[in-house]
């Protein structure tokens, strides 16, 4: 299997994860800053490997599987840190709908190729304005918050970075909950679809026999 470089730039976001990980706990001043530093930079790579892969035709079967999983995981795992360094119920429910959209559709998605259509469930526009606000609100938070202490207050445009991290994360799960309802009912058709011929097929093959004759 020959490796594209938009699937190279996807695996050195997994590597990231780790990196992440790593950074956003080390004892240092610094750490808020590197996190969010990589964090953007991991999204930056998420573009670009997408714009590589349609400029000059490098898409493969590979790469498109593993995008959306580096992905999900790099999100998971920033939603995890920020949650487990500011236990709040609104930022555990927002990441837990965050988390729980990212699921369901991945399981909706792998149905609807059982089903060979794939392409029903494809990303929406709703789809990928959910994506840019979930970012910077990533971004922000990352920079915000650190283990062990409260989060920064750094203003931006009036208002500390860590409230307009919070707000527009809350936002981004509303957009997750929008798009997941838009990829569900474009699926539906075909779900119920399914469901009937299942339901047709294992119905019992009942027939009369005549009387018998006297």
């Amino acid at each position: 299997m020959k490796l594209t470089i938009p699937t190279w730039l996807t695996l050195l976001r997994i590597l990231m994860i780790p990196l992440l990980v790593l950074v956003f706990y080390l004892p240092f001043g610094w750490t808020n800053f590197a996190s969010a530093a990589v964090f953007g930079l991991a999204a930056i790579t998420d573009w670009l490997d997408g714009w590589i892969a349609r400029r000059y035709h490098q898409s493969s079967a590979f790469g498109a599987f593993l995008d959306p999983v580096a992905d999900k995981l790099m999100v998971a795992v920033a939603l995890f840190l920020i949650v487990q360094s500011h236990p709040t119920p609104w930022m555990a429910f927002w990441a837990a709908v965050i988390v729980g959209r990212e699921i369901a559709v991945s399981a909706l998605r792998e149905w609807m190729a059982e089903l060979g259509q794939r392409a029903t469930v494809r990303v929406a526009a709703v789809g990928k304005i959910k994506t840019a606000v979930q970012m910077i609100a990533l971004l922000c938070l990352l920079y915000s918050v650190t283990p062990e202490t409260p989060p920064r207050q750094t203003p931006w445009l009036g208002e500390p970075i860590f409230h307009i991290g919070d707000w527009l994360l809350a936002v981004a799960a509303l957009l997750t909950l929008w798009s997941g309802l838009q990829y569900l009912r474009a699926a539906w058709p075909a779900l119920k679809e399914n469901e009937r011929k299942a339901v047709d097929t294992s119905a019992p093959d009942v027939r009369i026999s005549p009387p018998p004759r006297e």
